[in-house]
C-alpha cells in the first residue's frame, strides 16, 4: 500500500506542478493582454487626435482653395479689363496717327 501511497504522492506532485505551470502561463497571457489593451487605447487615441488634426487640414485647404480660385477669377477679369484698355488705346492712338497725317496733308499747315 505504501507504494501505491508513493505513486499516488508522485501523481500528485505533477499535478500541482502543471496546475501551478498553467497559472503562470496566465499570469504571463494576462500581462500581455493588458499591454495589448493599453497600446490599443494608446492608438485609438492617437487615431482620434490625427483625424481631428486632418480634419482642420481639410477645412484649410479648402478654404485656401477657394481664395486661390476667386483670386483666379479677379486675376481673369483684371487682365481681360486690361486687354480692351490696351486695345481701347492702340485705337486711339491709330485715330490720333490718321487725324496728324491727315492735318500735315492740310493746306492750312503747308503755309505756316
Amino acid at each position: 500500500m505504501t507504494q501505491q501511497g508513493a505513486v499516488l504522492q508522485g501523481y500528485n506532485n505533477e499535478l500541482v506542478k502543471c496546475i501551478e505551470d498553467l497559472c503562470m502561463q496566465k499570469e504571463e497571457l494576462n500581462k500581455q493582454i493588458q499591454q495589448a489593451e493599453e497600446e490599443k487605447n494608446k492608438l485609438q487615441h492617437e487615431i482620434q487626435v490625427l483625424s481631428e488634426q486632418l480634419e482642420c487640414v481639410c477645412e484649410n485647404l479648402a478654404q485656401k482653395v477657394a481664395s486661390r480660385n476667386e483670386l483666379d477669377k479677379i486675376l481673369a477679369e483684371t487682365e481681360a479689363a486690361y486687354m480692351k484698355i490696351l486695345d481701347s488705346s492702340r485705337t486711339l492712338l491709330n485715330v490720333l496717327k490718321k487725324e496728324v497725317g491727315s492735318l500735315k496733308h492740310s493746306p492750312d499747315l503747308k503755309s505756316n
